[in-house]
């Protein structure tokens, strides 16, 4: 006899009709347990079945699986003592054929050992450990294969099952996969591009684990310890609190705000990274005179000077990093249609688009369908303060904020990490499109920190000498695109 007893949240994973589930979010939820639990009613009542239970490094499926008294080992004793069970380094075999497999796919060139699996059930302990290709390939390779599924389990196997805290060179692809665009809970049908199975995230918190608060009551406190980014993302599962975040002064509830009517004198920029295979990113901007809008049903007013971010034209298929490959002509084309009736005061660019070196440079080709921009300043680690010095503002009041349009921009902002081998920057090897645009919008009106500032004002001089024929590097300065109808 065994216990196989979960707490009512851990249960929802067990009962859940969904087939592809995320676990957690807070530490101490109680996510290593469940997995075990399941993994052990699973191999009881269905023989033969193949479970594979993964974590990044072998070292800690011992650690975090085996040993101490919730562990395989204590778990399954009366099983062992029995012989209906034997444990060994590598695998928990069962009489009845049933296996659990202990895995670890630390590289992604390791996925290559598991190529030929038929995994009946797929365990992924600390899912945000791992990178979207090994994921994704894991997933491939859950199939029912040859297995006699009783009829009460047809519906749910095969199952995927992740249990995970915030954070990780996964977390992007986690939070974008099961976080994003979805209320907890929800169960999901995705389509076959995305491995047409059921998806649901299931949160938990520390208090979903009556058992750790009970035989560990401090532990909430060894959490808030922890301080800043992590003690929220560990306390409470928060997705965009982020330990290491770049941007640590971004706050949603002060920066995020409800979409309304811009008044038309507001000076609009636009911004815009270039990208194929890569995401692209286009942002509009509208600069606050320091006037009464309604914003979210009452009346409001932004400090003058401060930038509101109200629409975003983003170039991704919807996979994480994965450009749509788009023609300069239907980028263009697009971005003037979305903008349609709106005067830009101004319009900058990476200024890698003006490139002439092979000919007619991306500039100049998105100037042919009417889309101008110029070279925006591209300093990085000045316009990463400039976002920062906006973010934090004066007086209490940011210098920047974003409606809810802007949607890819506040999924990736507060995500950014910091560069590992330039500790001063951002890195680039993450989905930093849309800050990128971001940071050239600011830099386009900068501000000198902590002094107060008034506007730039926006001239009518600097458009005189334009020849919109000569889009090359360093051809002018400003442009308004009025003056080129």
């Amino acid at each position: 006899m065994i216990n196989l007893e979960l707490h009512p949240r851990q249960s929802a994973c067990f009962l859940s009709r969904a087939t592809e589930i995320l676990y957690g979010g807070a530490a101490g939820g109680g996510k290593s347990h469940t997995m075990r639990i399941i993994a052990i009613a699973l191999a009881i009542d269905v023989p033969n079945i193949q479970i594979y239970l993964f974590r990044r490094v072998f070292a800690d499926l011992a650690k975090n699986h085996i040993e101490g008294a919730s562990g395989f080992a204590s778990l399954l004793a009366p099983l062992i003592n029995s012989k209906f069970v034997r444990i060994s380094e590598s695998e928990i075999t069962f009489k009845n054929g049933s296996k659990i497999y202990l895995c670890h796919c630390q590289h992604e060139k390791d996925v290559i050992k598991y190529q030929g699996a038929e995994i009946n059930v797929l365990l992924i302990d600390e899912l945000t450990h791992f990178s979207e290709k090994i994921y994704k390939f894991l997933r491939g390779r859950c199939r029912i294969g040859s297995l006699k599924v009783p009829e009460k389990y047809k519906d749910k196997l095969p199952l995927i099952l992740c249990g995970s805290n915030p954070g990780g060179i996964g977390h992007q692809f986690v939070k974008q996969t099961f976080i994003d665009n979805c209320d907890p809970m929800q169960v999901r049908e995705m389509p076959a591009e995305e491995g047409g199975m059921l998806r649901q995230f299931i949160p938990a918190k520390l208090q979903d684990n009556p058992t750790m608060m009970l035989n560990d009551p401090l532990y909430a406190n060894k959490l808030i310890g922890l301080g800043g980014a992590l003690a929220k993302a560990m306390l409470e599962g928060d997705w965009d609190a982020i330990e290491g975040a770049y941007f640590d002064q971004f706050d949603k509830d002060l920066h995020i705000i409800e979409p309304f009517l811009i008044p038309a004198d507001w000076a609009r920029i636009r911004g815009f990274d270039w990208g194929y295979s890569r995401p692209f990113a286009t942002l509009w901007a509208a600069v606050s005179d320091g006037s009464l809008v309604i914003c979210n049903g009452i009346k409001r007013s932004f400090p003058r000077g401060s930038l509101i971010f109200y629409r975003e034209y983003y170039g991704c298929t919807g996979k994480a990093n994965e450009g749509l490959k788009l023609s300069n002509k239907e980028i263009a084309l697009e971005t003037m249609s979305m903008q349609e009736g709106e005067k830009m005061s101004d319009m900058v660019a990476d200024p890698a688009i003006f490139d002439v070196s092979r000919g007619k440079s991306i500039a100049e080709e998105l100037a042919e369908y009417g889309c101008y921009y110029r070279e925006a300043d591209n300093k990085r680690i000045n316009g990463w303060q400039q976002i920062r010095g906006r973010l934090i503002g004066e007086d209490g009041k940011p210098l920047i904020y974003f409606t809810k349009d802007v949607k890819n921009l506040l999924r990736t902002l507060p995500i950014m990490q910091y560069d590992p081998s330039k500790p001063e920057d951002l890195d680039s090897d993450l989905e930093d499109h849309a800050v990128d645009t971001l940071r050239y919008v600011c830099m386009s009106r900068p501000i000198i920190i902590n002094v107060q500032q008034t506007p730039l004002e926006i001239g009518e001089q600097w458009w005189k000498d334009f020849n919109p024929h000569n889009v090359r590097k360093n051809a002018f300065k400003r442009n308004t695109e009025q003056d080129y109808e």
